[in-house]
């Protein structure tokens, strides 16, 4: 998985960034969580990453609160992060679907798009 999205230095930091909130949500109990948007393109500088993740099965004691925190256009997970993720069950204000059925359209066409699954345990990779 690395090697395909952290083909340079600016999509590594993005990476790390997903490496990172992947072990938070991994550790709370996700085994599922799906990433969309520019990074799971072939665009060498995505802004950030894009998706959401299961809630089923997660302890919310143990999530890190910023990934519950939406204000400021999800600043402080951006900041944090690198990028931002939803809850996949809840919904998306503007189109009413979930957000991983919203994840799975195309924006400008409206035509239907795959997201890229991840299963808990599957991120970590050497190097």
């Amino acid at each position: 998985m690395k090697a395909s999205f952290a083909f340079n230095p600016h999509r590594q930091k993005l990476f790390d960034g997903f490496e990172r909130v992947t072990a938070v949500l991994e550790a709370a109990g996700c085994r599922a969580i799906y990433l969309d948007g520019g990074f799971v393109s072939d665009s060498p500088l995505p802004k950030d990453f894009d998706g959401c993740w299961d809630p089923r099965g997660v302890d919310p004691r143990k999530l890190d609160p910023v990934l519950l925190d939406y204000a400021n256009d999800r600043a402080a997970q951006k900041q944090k992060y690198g990028g931002e993720l939803f809850i996949s069950i809840t919904q998306e204000v503007a189109s009413g679907k979930t957000f991983l059925d919203f994840f799975q359209i195309e924006r400008t066409s409206g035509a239907q798009k795959g997201v890229v699954l991840i299963r808990s345990g599957t991120t970590k990779v050497t190097s």
